[in-house]
């Protein structure tokens, strides 16, 4: 019970992490945020890593799927998640990114050689049903991709990916460890597009936005990544990744606390057709289940 709570409470965060992201953009520009954010969980995360005496050398061929996962899990997936964020509301965003674990499956399918089943079939397609309705016009059949929609698909798309790569990494190295440095490396690949596509930086955001920003990139990129990694070796991959079904749930209500964003029925109807989608798509056997816990040791602290 202690480790469930423990998920639900990082599953909480993490979906908060989209209306924070709404919220800091105000004061803050997309990719200078997403520097500063990880600039700060590095620091946090290479302290703990020196404090419990866990740093380890990187050879060259963890350099291999090292080098990809930095590029495709925190380069791009860092830049499109604040960039769309820009024009895409907290809730469409989150529900959006909710389809992570099916794409993973078919990825982990085409290049892991891992069985995708009848009921991953079905619940991917109730899933794009509840996409369908999310970005539909009131329900209706015309679809609006926005430049918002399309670059949160490219973030899911770079999320589902960095997976992958994130469980060949973790077969050479620590789990804790890996993220460590990916987040580390990440600040450095990030911050000097940040310098390159937004040279004129003129805002100049007040002392607690400044508190908002550091205080979100502890707890959700730093804190939460050590209790993840933490819990999700006691209760195993399987189960702890059907905790961030509760992410769009979560930013649905906060962004309408904060942002006042509203909620439509279709939206409601959209998000529970995705949630039942990805439960159905990642609940497997009991089997199934034990070894692919044996093998995956993810966290998401890149989104």
């Amino acid at each position: 019970m202690r480790s469930y709570l423990l998920l639900l409470f990082c599953a909480t965060l993490y979906g908060s992490n989209f209306v924070l992201g709404s919220l800091l953009l105000q004061a803050f520009p997309a990719l200078h945020l997403s520097a500063y954010r990880l600039m700060v969980s590095s620091v946090f995360l290479l302290i703990y890593l020196a404090a419990t005496r866990r740093l380890t050398k990187i050879t060259l061929r963890d350099s291999v799927y090292l080098v990809p996962f930095v590029l495709i899990g925190m380069l791009l997936h860092q830049v499109s998640f604040f960039t769309g964020l820009r024009t895409t509301d907290a809730t469409t965003a989150s529900l959006i990114l909710s389809l992570a674990p099916i794409f993973t499956a078919l990825f982990a399918r085409l290049f892991l050689k891992e069985p995708f089943t009848i009921r991953m079939a079905a619940g991917s397609i109730v899933a794009f049903a509840g996409v369908f309705l999310v970005v539909g016009h009131g329900g209706g059949l015309r679809i609006a991709i926005t430049p918002g929609i399309s670059i949160m698909f490219v973030c899911m798309l770079a999320l589902s990916g960095s997976m992958i790569l994130m469980r060949k990494l973790t077969e050479r190295m620590d789990a804790l460890v890996a993220t460590v440095y990916t987040t580390v490396l990440g600040c450095i690949s990030v911050y000097p597009i940040a310098i390159w596509s937004e040279p004129h930086v003129q805002a100049q955001p007040r002392f607690w936005w400044w508190v908002l920003l550091i205080g979100s990139a502890l707890l959700i990129q730093g804190l939460c990544a050590v209790i993840w990694n933490g819990q999700i070796r006691k209760v195993g991959a399987a189960k702890a990744s059907l905790f961030l079904n509760l992410q769009p749930f979560v930013a649905m209500v906060l962004g309408y606390i904060t942002l006042g964003t509203p909620i439509s029925l279709t939206q409601v109807v959209g998000s529970v057709l995705i949630i039942c989608g990805v439960v159905l798509a990642t609940l497997q056997g009991k089997r199934t289940r034990k070894s692919h816990d044996d093998k995956l040791e993810l966290s998401p602290v890149e989104r």
